[in-house]
């Protein structure tokens, strides 16, 4: 991998430098099994320098513009380097390898700084390029992201569910997750066409950083599907982000979305969110349960009434009440108001329909008039 050369030499500047070793440093292990693993991969060519991490399962490459005087290649402290440069003043940062001691001078204002490192031949090969399979709208996906890693599960009981389900089939792509008390399924279309259905799992944590890493300048993020290994790869602007991928069957989760439903209710999100919040403070010693009663209109033209309840036997509760239009019968039902703040915060429509078929069913949220996102969740038992 190292380019061969007596030494390496370029500028760049300490925003550029300081915001590409933020994006891929999210690759780095805390706790290598190999020392180079927690070293950043620096490669200076073609007036550009190129910024690569990673863990094994998952890379990150991200290029910045430089003035290149000698190309070459060095890894480097992750940590140290990404502490190093945040604290650089704002400026021109020259970078100078000794390639007999393999250490970086640093140079920036009236700071002088050197960092041992690694030989970039130890460091593992990262992939980048490939042909974009599929390509799809900057904000579309990082929205499709936001709205389902977060419900996928956390511990490794069942390696499958921490990972994010994407199927592209004809020209719809969907991105679904669940732990097991929760499901969020996101749908949208897009400009290619699968003749036939593909799928495929993404841990949950590699796709919540290209989620992270997507910003307003990427118009378009490309997708190179898995050929013959086992990785897929995410194009932006500057940066490549490939992950391995979870083996496995992902569980059929269509029977579990609700059909119908006997209650209805359409309330302002924000207003939502905010009563879930103010609940979920005394919910927390009570196993996260939260209280959600459903009153119907009492005659025509009037509202309906919403009271979200969270209570700690030790320290007390808090009852919110919230006018809402709603259909069908009354209810009392109590979720863990922890998945209902997840959910919450990730709609971006002004109002949210909450559909329940009884306390002992599954809960259904959604934007209102929206059908391209949905999210079920469990409910726990109702004590008095």
């Amino acid at each position: 991998m190292n380019i061969g050369c007596d030494t390496m030499e370029l500028s760049v500047l300490q925003e550029n430098l300081a915001k590409g070793l933020s994006i891929v440093s999210k690759a780095v292990d805390s706790r290598p099994n190999l020392p180079v693993l927690g070293n950043v991969l620096l490669e200076a060519d073609d007036a550009r320098l190129r910024l690569s991490a990673t863990n094994l399962e998952m890379s990150i490459t991200c290029w910045i513009g430089a003035k290149v005087s000698q190309p070459g290649s060095i890894t480097l402290p992750a940590k140290t380097l990404s502490d190093l440069v945040a604290n650089l003043s704002p400026e021109r940062v020259d970078l100078t390898l000794d390639t007999t001691s393999q250490t970086m001078r640093i140079r920036c204002g009236a700071t002088k700084s050197n960092i041992r490192g690694i030989d970039a031949d130890e460091f593992p090969s990262v992939p980048t390029g490939g042909q974009n399979d599929v390509i799809v709208p900057g904000t579309v996906l990082k929205e499709m992201i936001a709205q389902t890693v977060f419900a996928a599960a956390k511990d490794e009981a069942r390696p499958i569910l921490t990972g994010v389900y994407i199927l592209f089939e004809g020209d719809v792509l969907t991105m679904a997750a669940a732990d097991g008390y929760r499901l969020a399924v996101r749908t949208a279309k897009i400009d290619s066409n699968f003749a036939e259905p593909f799928s495929m799992v993404v841990p949950a944590r590699n796709l919540a950083e290209v989620g992270r890493i997507i910003s307003d300048e990427d118009d378009e993020v490309g997708i190179t599907l898995p050929g013959g290994r086992n990785t897929v790869m995410f194009h932006l602007r500057n940066v490549d982000v490939s992950s391995q991928l979870l083996e496995g069957k992902y569980p059929d989760f269509s029977a579990i979305i609700p059909r119908q439903y006997r209650t209805q209710t359409v309330m302002y999100t924000s207003d939502l969110l905010r009563a879930c919040q103010r609940a979920e403070i005394f919910a927390r010693d009570n196993a996260n349960s939260g209280r959600i009663f459903v009153k119907p209109p009492k005659a025509p033209g009037e509202p309906g009434e919403v009271v979200v309840l969270g209570r700690s036997i030790e320290r007390g509760d808090n009852e919110g009440m919230l006018d809402a239009a709603v259909e069908g019968e009354e209810l009392d039902i109590a979720f863990n108001i922890r998945y209902l703040i997840d959910v919450l915060r990730v709609i971006n429509e002004e109002r949210v329909v909450f559909q329940s078929n009884g306390k002992t069913e599954p809960g259904v949220i959604r934007p209102e008039n929206r059908d391209d996102f949905i999210h079920v969740i469990m409910p726990m038992s109702v004590n008095s």
